[in-house]
């Protein structure tokens, strides 16, 4: 239960002289945007921050993933209304009307694929200025295959023929199934959520790191399947198992709980994890437009100070580090209202381990992450990263300077917002200093934690690009 005096309560219509006490309040809270030691340095150690925030009724939307669960832990923890927000969260069918009800203000923010506010900003698609001040999670992606395209990798590649096969496992088992479909005047056919999605990244990634080619974008194919040995389309993360099942989609690289889904219905193989493919990627974020962070700078901070403590909830773990509230959190998530699917389904990869087969379970405690690591600061790296595939993969169709790269990122990765709310929250107790990486330059180290071993460094996006065999050159 919620302490009911601990919320903020709603305002009521002022006096003249209350509203100038109100704007002299509003004064000091944007002094908080600005510069939160401002107000902190007067603010007691375990003492509430309240914001006078802009808009206190809010409506966020939602793809049914369990990488969600900041939100729906946000609003069911209380963590919103602590910060004084009655929030409705949505189901969204799909991201592109996701995206479209964030742009045409039917909604005021949403768990976002972390490429939607990059294409959004710079025109690929629908074009609107998004910008976060928050990434959700880290990882939680897998790549499933049907079970004739398992059995026909196990015969390619004999390591892969036991119940247990070594991991990660890559896609050289794949080639002779690639072929055998050229052959026969066909096309492998995967599914990815959405064009600007981690998930479509991660399965070029994968297929290309065997020296698969998965299709180029083009000017004149927006299809991205231009030169594909496999053809890739987009899929509702929910309707991925149905469709395997179906044989419209040989196999697909989708979120939880869709890849135990297909475990559970016996329909397919899991083969990798996207933690296997890129160690500790970022995957979703909390996503607004400009105008509505400019126009509501107080609320974008209560919102984010809110998400923050429930990435916290989500990652606590007790002294032998066993994840301590991720079983109520997947019983929330199983809510029909949310993700909708089975309590035990959820469970499997949500609390620290993943199914590959029934006879395949593997502690992964660390293929949902929410909170350590730094996990939800908003790195510029992590956004020059996803520019520099939207270009591999012709997305972006000429080549930009460097310099393009890294201020794109900073035009929508909001730190600042973000560092401004975890001061807060240590002021409160909620935090300490060592939770945030307070002095970073926005770029994370550079990294070989990719299934090909291949070097990612933020500060030289071009020199990435021209890394790989595959895709574009600049």
């Amino acid at each position: 239960m919620i302490n009911p005096s601990s919320r903020r309560p709603r305002k009521p219509i002022a006096d003249p002289a209350t509203r100038l006490i109100g704007m002299l309040s509003l004064i000091a809270a944007l002094l908080v945007a600005i510069n939160p030691a401002k107000l902190l340095a007067d603010t007691p150690s375990g003492d509430k921050v309240y914001l006078d925030i802009e808009k206190d009724s809010l409506k966020f939307g939602f793809i049914k993933l369990t990488d969600c669960a900041p939100i729906v832990i946000a609003k069911e923890k209380g963590f919103f209304e602590d910060e004084g927000l009655q929030v409705e969260v949505i189901a969204q069918p799909n991201w592109k009307t996701l995206l479209d009800n964030v742009i045409n203000g039917n909604l005021d923010g949403a768990h976002m694929l972390s490429g939607q506010p990059i294409a959004a900003t710079i025109g690929f698609g629908t074009k609107a200025h998004i910008v976060t001040a928050y990434t959700l999670d880290l990882n939680g992606n897998g790549i499933t295959v049907s079970n004739n395209v398992w059995e026909q990798m196990q015969q390619n590649d004999s390591a892969l023929n036991t119940p247990t096969p070594k991991h990660p496992i890559s896609a050289k088992g794949l080639i002779p199934v690639v072929r055998e479909y050229m052959d026969s005047g066909k096309k492998l056919q995967m599914g990815m959520v959405f064009p600007v999605s981690t998930h479509n990244y991660e399965l070029r990634y994968w297929l290309a790191a065997s020296g698969i080619h998965p299709g180029m974008y083009t000017s004149t194919d927006k299809g991205g399947r231009s030169d594909a040995q496999v053809e890739l389309s987009v899929t509702p993360p929910p309707m991925m198992p149905s469709t395997l099942e179906a044989g419209n989609i040989q196999g697909y690289c989708v979120g939880e709980p869709w890849n135990q889904q297909a475990v559970s219905k016996g329909i397919g193989v899991p083969v990798t994890t996207n933690y296997d493919i890129w160690k500790n990627n970022p995957e979703k974020v909390l996503g607004v437009t400009k105008k509505w962070a400019d126009e509501n700078p107080q609320t974008h901070l209560a919102v984010v100070k809110a998400l923050i403590r429930a990435g916290k909830w989500l990652d606590a773990t007790d002294s032998k580090g066993n994840l301590v509230n991720r079983e109520e959190a997947c019983r929330l998530l199983s809510l029909p209202n949310y993700v909708g699917a089975d309590y035990d389904v959820i469970k499997n990869s949500m609390t620290g381990f993943f199914y590959f087969q029934k006879t395949d379970k593997r502690a992964m405690p660390d293929f949902n992450v929410f909170f350590k690591y730094y996990c939800s600061y908003p790195w510029y790296s992590d956004g020059v990263w996803f520019l520099t595939q939207m270009r591999r993969w012709g997305q972006i169709t000429e080549s930009k300077p460097a310099s393009w790269y890294h201020e794109t990122a900073k035009s929508i990765y909001l730190p600042q917002v973000y560092e401004a709310a975890a001061k807060m929250l240590i002021t409160e107790g909620y935090l300490s200093e060592s939770d945030v990486p307070f002095g970073t330059d926005g770029y994370k180290p550079a990294t070989t934690d990719f299934i090909d071993g291949n070097k990612y460094d933020g500060k030289d996006p071009i020199g990435y690009i021209n890394s790989f065999k595959i895709g574009n050159k600049d």
